[in-house]
């Protein structure tokens, strides 16, 4: 997948989920199944780790050369990736401090949703702006799967908040 169609699916997921958590009420927003995460709590997440690559992205590229390296190997597939994070999850140790969610009050759902939507934004203009070969070059840290190319971080980022949307949605089955 090239850039470009990476960063449509990445935004079109992200809608997708927030356009989900828009339509929750008040009960399915704030409800938390067996004391996991509720859909505020994984907005919260969703809007932390999107963030934190969106800040990525606006570094110079000699900087990110210098502070992390450079890719050893091709960029896994999306497929490859998304197996490897399941597998990972399995034995995964809690999220870090950083990406814990704080609690967002169902009455500022919209005001996170927007907040959302402009550092998604953010990132798929910033990705575009990217040579297809530097997404294969330029490394980062995930705290779960390693050192991943920036494609790969791209393809994560947007099974990312699908996954997150598949754990609320069955959260919610057990209301």
């Amino acid at each position: 997948m090239d850039v470009k169609q990476i960063s449509t699916e990445l935004f079109e997921n992200h809608l997708n989920f927030s356009n989900y958590i828009a339509g929750l009420s008040v009960d399915e927003y704030e409800f938390s199944y067996q004391e996991k995460w509720n859909a505020g709590q994984h907005l919260d997440h969703i809007i932390k780790s999107v963030a934190v690559l969106t800040k990525a992205f606006a570094m110079p590229r000699f900087i990110l050369k210098s502070k992390f390296g450079i890719a050893n190997r091709p960029s896994r597939s999306p497929e490859a990736l998304i197996n490897k994070y399941l597998d990972k999850l399995k034995t995964a140790k809690p999220t870090p401090t950083r990406f814990q969610p704080g609690i967002i009050a169902f009455v500022k759902k919209e005001k996170a949703i927007k907040k959302l939507h402009t550092k998604v934004d953010k990132l798929c203009k910033r990705a575009i702006k990217y040579a297809e070969s530097d997404l294969d070059l330029y490394i980062l840290p995930h705290p779960l799967l390693g050192k991943l190319t920036l494609r790969e971080l791209l393809y994560f980022t947007s099974y990312h908040v699908k996954h997150h949307d598949e754990l609320i949605k069955n959260s919610l089955k057990n209301k």
